[in-house]
């Protein structure tokens, strides 16, 4: 490891974490939900909720992260945990405003945003991102308007309704990973494809990532650059897991 790379690792050293203080983790039904218990006591959440899922197969996942930790507690190898805390305690009861921050991603999506050049670039952009237009328009009744550069273009208000349509019956959890994924891609399509099996997580996680991508062909990767972006790609794993699980 040069010097360059010592110091961008230092960036990333981890805080002193807790020790492990639990030895087995079971999943037990808790009025209908699966809940995470540790040697026999639940989960809580930052906000002292219990951590209890309506999916048993949800329920293992963040189980299996409880189980894989070491000596040491580690929260940034928990993204599962980590997520179901956050629509626990942070979207559940504010569901509606939730909806309309992904509803804003919508209305400047990164899909319809395209470059003016170069050819290569622009034919990468058509490649990923024009199948998911087209299956917007059709199976969700959600034509979204193009611009080239980043001149915002508004979006037509009855595509924005038919969006909104498909959002609003979500509960937290799925509103949860869907804002994740949406916040990471800058893309509400993106996400919505996935939650639908219209796109794998990875060729959506890739069509987000076909501009950085591009100019890392031409000029090369910067190291910090590599480690956030691996560190998001974990965390948009986990929302595309809990859709998967749910």
């Amino acid at each position: 490891m040069n010097d360059r790379e010592k110091t961008i690792s230092s960036d990333y050293e981890k805080p002193k974490l807790p020790k492990r203080f639990y030895t087995d983790v079971t999943v037990a039904d808790e009025a209908g939900l699966a809940a995470i218990l540790l040697d026999g006591r639940p989960v809580r959440t930052p906000g002292k909720a219990q951590l209890a899922v309506p999916s048993a197969g949800l329920a293992e996942a963040i189980a299996d992260e409880w189980r894989g930790q070491g000596e040491e507690v580690d929260p940034h190898t928990m993204p599962l945990t980590k997520l179901i805390n956050s629509a626990i305690d942070g979207v559940r009861g504010q569901e509606k405003s939730v909806v309309d921050d992904i509803l804003a991603h919508a209305g400047s999506d990164l899909l319809c945003y395209r470059a003016s050049g170069p050819e290569g670039l622009l034919a990468l952009q058509n490649q990923a991102w024009d199948p998911v237009l087209s299956w917007a328009a059709g199976s969700l009744g959600a034509p979204l308007s193009l611009a080239e550069g980043v001149m915002h273009v508004p979006q037509p208000e009855t595509s924005l309704a038919a969006l909104r349509a498909e959002i609003e019956p979500l509960d937290a959890f799925r509103l949860a990973a869907l804002h994740v994924m949406t916040t990471l891609t800058g893309s509400a399509l993106l996400p919505l494809a996935v939650a639908r099996a219209q796109l794998s997580p990875e060729a959506a996680w890739n069509a987000a990532h076909v501009d950085e991508d591009w100019q890392i062909s031409q000029w090369g990767e910067d190291e910090e650059a590599k480690l956030r972006r691996q560190s998001r790609k974990r965390d948009f794993d986990a929302a595309a897991k809990l859709l998967e699980l749910y």
